[in-house]
């Protein structure tokens, strides 16, 4: 394999992805790091010092990618927890409101005294 051919997978951390290539992050950049070492075999070899610092910079660039990805992804669910305990929240609120004091005192007396404390 020629070496300029790698260039695109070094540059890019979502190249062989975006080929279709590879079906997750992981086996793009263990297909990277193979691709990039084997590149050696040829006449221009590079410094195995070189590579090996490459390489894991090749590695960082792709778990960089993939913690990204997960932060987003996360940030998305906890979006999505916060509007639905806003919602429970209001809900919570509007049958308190709604029920009648004989209601609330039968309610309170079910809840076990070690939740009560925390409850309200």
């Amino acid at each position: 394999m020629r070496q300029d051919s790698l260039e695109s997978v070094v540059r890019d951390p979502c190249f062989l992805l975006n080929e279709g290539i590879c079906n997750s992050n992981i086996d793009q950049t263990m297909l990277s790091i193979l691709l990039f070492f084997h590149s050696a075999s040829g006449a221009s070899v590079v410094a195995i010092d070189n590579k090996i610092e490459q390489a894991m910079d090749l590695v960082k660039n792709h778990l960089m990618y993939a913690v990204r990805e997960e932060v987003e992804i996360l940030k998305e669910q906890i979006k999505e927890l916060a509007e639905k305990n806003n919602q429970l929240e209001r809900e919570n609120n509007l049958l308190k409101n709604l029920a009648s004091p004989e209601q609330l005192e039968k309610f309170q007396s079910r809840i076990p005294t070690d939740v009560t404390g925390s409850a309200v």
